[in-house]
């Protein structure tokens, strides 16, 4: 499975923006994608994630209310419409995806396949 990841670019605090990842290849046993992020000088995170069947999705707290998570089963694609940013979610943004366990995992050694990040950088 190849992701690829698009849509950062730079914009302004309080902006919006709409990131997309495509998997392509063998996605018939994905079971969840999510976001992850890695800031200047930080560890990457988790941010969002959406099981495949059923569309369930869960966001950490610095997100919720701001972002939003979908996905297209027929397109193979998910998506991340981010509202209202701040300059601290300034990254590179990363989908990810994983076939071995139900549920969302957080943390990324749970996941299998990842695209090559796209930068979203807000202004103050």
């Amino acid at each position: 499975v190849q992701l690829q990841a698009s849509g950062g670019r730079l914009v302004q605090a309080g902006g919006s923006l709409k990131l997309s990842c495509a998997a392509i290849g063998r996605t018939f046993s994905t079971r969840a994608m999510s976001w992850f992020r890695r800031a200047p000088g930080k560890e990457r995170e988790f941010v969002t994630g959406i099981a495949w069947s059923g569309g369930g999705t869960y966001y950490v707290d610095f997100v919720k209310g701001r972002f939003t998570i979908s996905r297209d089963n027929i397109k193979n694609t998910v998506a991340l419409q981010m509202n209202s940013l701040k300059p601290e979610d300034t990254a590179v943004y990363y989908c990810a995806s994983q076939n071995r366990v139900w549920g969302i995992p957080t943390r990324a050694n749970d996941y299998d396949y990842w695209g090559q990040g796209t930068k979203v950088t807000v202004s103050s």
